[in-house]
């Protein structure tokens, strides 16, 4: 990837649907999906059999043993299609990580090189019930045998080795994170069909609550949930004749391979290194700059996420993030401020994969916020994952 994608701005989102996000749904993941899709097509002012592309990732997030069951557990671009009563001619499943990113880059070539015209792209997330990473493995082979027997398996420890590294390099503090936490239950609190509408969060609770994984405490991630979420997404010429305002894509990057470690060994050179290239093909792609940026939504599905996002897309120097959220940097209800978690994030939403991110950036450039609508909403960056290892997707209220 090199340059301006010279697609931009030929494919535009035209309507979307998302689901109350639970704890447990009571109904079945599949029945879920299938619903919202449909939602999602006839907010476009669509029927299923004008939607000839479906794409998504049914990467099932979890460390433990749990069993993967199409339309149960987890819902393949392939089910969802049958099911919803389509007749597509395209469909793509995504399967590296930065799910949302790479299935809209995927949905956008499809519509750009004519092998679609309208494409469904979703996201279906499952909770498990029992313990979400519990594992019934009692030996290890490969290179989990150096980690897991240690005690190094799942995510829990992966992200508290980085953030443990930037506490002590930077001399940060858990106060500073308490900012993040506070402002992403804030405005998650604000938001109908978020897990956690109704329920802001203090930074006293947050300073109180058990650690996980130290420095890792239960509050620095996001709460396994039932959710799915579906964008409708086609040419920019079809868009104009459709009921909503388009929302562009400007441009995309995912993360390149990093360097060989053991399973879940992240550390933080190697975070912040790969997030730095990810960021220069971003906005080469998109053809933007960060301040061009009106939405920028950072992935928090860990906390210290949203420091390394900050600080390898250029809005802070390196260290100097925790300081710039402790000084109000990321108030989405100061104009001056970086609203970088104004629509909840995954802290303030659950665990949706992006899906916050990406709605966030839609509602505010389709104009379609509500009582949460910016002033200014011209340009939207939706992140997923962490920055060497996931991607992120330009938005323009504008053709670009």
């Amino acid at each position: 990837m090199s340059g301006r994608f010279a697609a931009g701005g030929q494919v535009a989102i035209a309507g979307y649907a998302q689901s109350a996000v639970r704890r447990h749904a009571d109904r079945p993941l599949g029945a879920l999906a299938v619903e919202v899709a449909r939602e999602a097509i006839a907010d476009a002012g669509l029927t299923p059999r004008a939607v000839d592309g479906f794409v998504g990732s049914a990467l099932f997030p979890t460390a433990g043993g749990h069993a993967a069951e199409d339309g149960v557990s987890t819902v393949t671009p392939a089910w969802l299609a049958e099911h919803v009563g389509a007749r597509p001619g395209y469909i793509a499943g995504f399967q590296g990580v930065g799910q949302l990113p790479g299935s809209v880059a995927m949905a956008v070539n499809a519509v750009a090189s004519g092998a679609a015209d309208h494409v469904v792209v979703h996201r279906a997330l499952h909770n498990p019930r029992a313990r979400y990473h519990g594992t019934q493995i009692r030996e290890f082979g490969g290179a989990q045998q150096w980690s897991a027997p240690q005690g190094f398996f799942g995510p829990l420890p992966m992200i508290g080795l980085a953030y443990n590294e930037y506490l002590q390099r930077y001399g940060a503090s858990r106060e500073a994170m308490a900012a993040v936490l506070v402002e992403a239950r804030r405005n998650g609190a604000r938001i109908p069909w978020s897990y956690w509408h109704g329920r802001p969060l203090t930074a006293d609770a947050y300073l109180a609550a058990p650690m996980v994984s130290d420095p890792v405490c239960r509050y620095d991630c996001d709460i396994p949930v039932d959710g799915v979420a579906a964008f409708v997404l086609t040419s920019a010429e079809r868009a104009r004749d459709l009921p909503n305002k388009p929302v562009y894509v400007a441009g995309y990057a995912g993360s390149a391979p990093g360097a060989r470690r053991l399973p879940l060994h992240w550390p933080l050179d190697d975070i912040m290194a790969g997030g730095a290239g990810t960021a220069r093909r971003l906005w080469e792609h998109a053809g933007v700059k960060p301040s061009d940026i009106d939405v920028p939504q950072l992935y928090d599905g860990f906390s210290p996420f949203v420091y390394f996002w900050l600080e390898t897309l250029g809005y802070c120097p390196p260290g100097e993030a925790h300081r710039f959220v402790l000084d109000g940097g990321i108030d989405s209800d100061d104009p001056a401020a970086l609203p970088v978690l104004s629509g909840g994030g995954a802290l303030g939403n659950g665990r949706m994969h992006g899906v916050p991110q990406m709605l966030e950036c839609y509602l505010q450039l389709a104009g379609r916020a509500g009582e949460r609508q910016r002033a200014r909403a011209t340009f939207g960056l939706a992140c997923h994952s962490s920055p060497h290892y996931g991607g992120a997707v330009v938005y323009s209220a504008q053709p670009w």
